[in-house]
């Protein structure tokens, strides 16, 4: 009697459960019927709709605001900053052992490839000394002044494809970055001076690293349309020379505006006798 009865109330819950997923009897799908969830779909369907026209309605009214060829806001990079190549904070190399500055001399190549001479002939000449400035109706800036690696003579990578890294001289590339409107006041330049009386010799490359003022300004991304190759503001090359009779370490100070680089050039003797060139880079 207890099996049946085990047996009849299984039935029922099985039955049951069936019935929460689709009911025979009143042809309801997980509780609710064919209109009952036309009804809420169509409710969501109408309110994402609602949510989505919503979203589109204040972006495009945002967008009503902007400038395509200015940024709204520009307060938070009052003054460009300066790159480094090679990329790195702590140069460190044994000047007889290639393989310990090919990682240096590989990037410096790469950077360079794109001013290489006859890849900056699709760009426009421009007077130096003169900035470069589109007409008042003219809404796209067509001319894109040259940057010719060659300027960079020595660190240019054409003569010594080693940048002076075996001879224990290495050169340093520096890149302004861009800023959309800027005209700086004078003939930019970076300078690098010796903290202390230290035997140092440093080569700039273009000469005095002067900054030309046919770079400037820059219109955008949008607005300053390239033909081929779109160059940097501008590069300079610092070279550092230090003489074998001079101190074990040399600290120098590159200074542009308000930004400050500082190279810290040591000599440190090995147990084998060779020579182990060290720079540290720091931007504050």
């Amino acid at each position: 009697m207890a099996s049946t009865e085990d047996k009849a109330a299984s039935k029922e819950n099985a039955s049951s459960w069936k019935d929460s997923f689709y009911n025979p009897r009143t042809g309801e799908v997980l509780g609710r019927t064919a209109s009952s969830w036309a009804l809420i779909l169509l409710f969501y369907l109408v309110f994402y709709c609602f949510l989505a026209g919503m979203f589109a309605l204040t972006m495009w009214v945002l967008l009503l605001t902007l400038d395509d060829y200015v940024p709204r806001y520009r307060d938070r990079i009052p003054t460009p900053g300066l790159v480094i190549r090679p990329s790195t904070l702590d140069i460190t190399f044994n000047r007889s052992e290639p393989q310990k500055y090919e990682v240096y001399t590989k990037e410096l190549e790469n950077f360079l490839e794109k001013y290489n001479d006859n890849v900056q002939e699709m760009n426009s000449e421009c007077t130096p000394g003169v900035y470069t400035k589109k007409d008042e109706d003219q809404e796209k800036m067509d001319k894109v002044c040259p940057f010719k690696r060659t300027s960079l003579r020595f660190c240019s990578g054409l003569t010594d494809n080693k940048f002076g890294y075996p001879e224990g001289k290495p050169c340093v590339l520096l890149k302004l970055n861009r800023i959309i409107g800027l005209m700086p006041d004078g003939d930019p330049y970076i300078n690098c001076t010796i903290k202390k009386d230290n035997p140092v010799q440093m080569h700039y490359f273009p000469r005095e690293g002067k900054i030309d003022k046919m770079y400037f300004p820059y219109y955008g991304k949008k607005a300053h349309v390239s033909i081929y190759q779109r160059p940097s503001l501008c590069h300079a090359a610092c070279s550092v020379y230090s003489s074998p009779a001079g101190p074990d370490r040399i600290t120098l100070l590159c200074m542009r505006c308000c930004l400050s680089w500082q190279i810290a050039l040591s000599q440190v003797s090995l147990n084998e006798g060779q020579k182990r060139n060290k720079a540290l880079f720091q931007i504050t």
